[in-house]
């Protein structure tokens, strides 16, 4: 298992094309990636936590617009939203649908990062 030295930025990042995807998926040992859309009341309730938990954890965090993404959306299966997928070490390793609780986000991600 490959393990690479990037640490992960304190703050969320926004996707801004979808090659860029790969790239951060690839960068860090774990990734949570939100789908999310600016008009999805559950993704609004669930800023705060995404934004601690970019802050807290060793994982990095990919907000994705799904309105500006749908490719990308539609890749990885993101029928409702917030999805929120986990990566670890480029594989994606679990799938949340729904707001989720800041402690199951965290729970999720310490098991990659441990």
């Amino acid at each position: 298992m490959s393990s690479n030295t990037n640490a992960a930025p304190a703050d969320p990042i926004q996707l801004g094309n979808p090659d860029e995807f790969d790239t951060v998926v690839d960068n860090y040992d774990v990734v949570l990636v939100d789908f999310y859309a600016d008009w999805c009341g559950p993704c609004q309730m669930m800023e705060p936590t995404i934004e601690a938990l970019a802050a807290d954890t060793d994982a990095a965090v990919l907000k994705v617009d799904v309105d500006q993404f749908q490719a990308l959306a539609g890749q990885y299966e993101v029928q409702g939203i917030p999805t929120l997928l986990v990566f670890a070490d480029g594989e994606l390793a679990e799938r949340m649908v729904g707001a989720q609780t800041g402690d199951t986000l965290s729970q999720a991600i310490a098991g990659y990062t441990a």
